[in-house]
């Protein structure tokens, strides 16, 4: 284990995002409210044509019993603060597993108990490392919790849903919900009062031209839902 005193920077050239090629995201969907699950990180390239020598991924407040796998990178170290929670997950190849240029994408897997916060997003801030055939190496921060900024490089975000049952489900939200189909891409239909939304256009067809119901565009802190999935 690696103590929570460590400095990313400073071991390499820092990448600007105009210059970056690679994409770090969230590759295995939503995670289930309070429940432990796999999650998969996916590093799509390498930076500027070298390869991805390795990886940071900060675990962020509330996220429990998180466990690593080994994957192609081999070595993975967890890192802990003071009470002995982890607080960020290291992948590093050794040298002779760099590839000479970057012609992969990665997988890495880490199993963890999401916190009970439906509806909610988490950021996971991420690190990664690139080597060339020269040995130069690059950082890039995956940091970003605001897409549309373009200063800085986006962190993968794993959206977090409630627990449900085949059939309907009743939820009362904790907070605003502006764009619906982050949480409720795999319901068949979405009910508040007389209002419905469905990510199935077919579906949303026959809302629009039912008598007495509208469409469902947001949903408020304290709404009643019934979703049926």
């Amino acid at each position: 284990m690696k103590n929570h005193a460590i400095t990313w920077l400073g071991l390499a050239v820092l990448c600007s995002p105009s210059l970056v090629q690679a994409h770090v995201s969230i590759a295995s969907g939503p995670a289930v409210a309070a429940q432990t699950q796999v999650v998969t990180f996916q590093v799509g390239h390498g930076c500027e044509g070298a390869d991805t020598s390795g990886i940071i991924v900060e675990i962020p407040e509330g996220v429990t019993s998180v466990r690593p796998s080994t994957s192609d990178f081999g070595q993975v170290d967890v890192e802990t603060d003071a009470a002995g929670a982890v607080v960020a997950v290291h992948w590093e190849k050794d040298e002779a597993s760099i590839l000479a240029a970057d012609g992969q994408f990665y997988q890495l897997e880490l199993r963890l108990k999401a916190p009970d916060a439906a509806f909610s997003s988490l950021v996971f801030p991420v690190h990664q490392t690139c080597t060339d055939k020269d040995g130069n190496v690059t950082v890039v921060d995956w940091v970003g919790e605001d897409e549309s900024d373009e200063t800085v490089e986006p962190a993968p975000v794993l959206h977090i849903l409630p627990a449900r049952f085949a059939g309907w489900n009743r939820y009362t939200l904790d907070s605003d919900i502006d764009d619906l189909s982050t949480y409720f891409a795999d319901a068949e239909i979405v009910w508040r009062g007389k209002a419905a939304y469905s990510v199935n256009p077919n579906t949303l067809d026959l809302i629009e031209a039912t008598e007495g119901t509208s469409s469902l565009g947001s949903l408020k802190k304290g709404d009643e839902i019934w979703v049926k999935y």
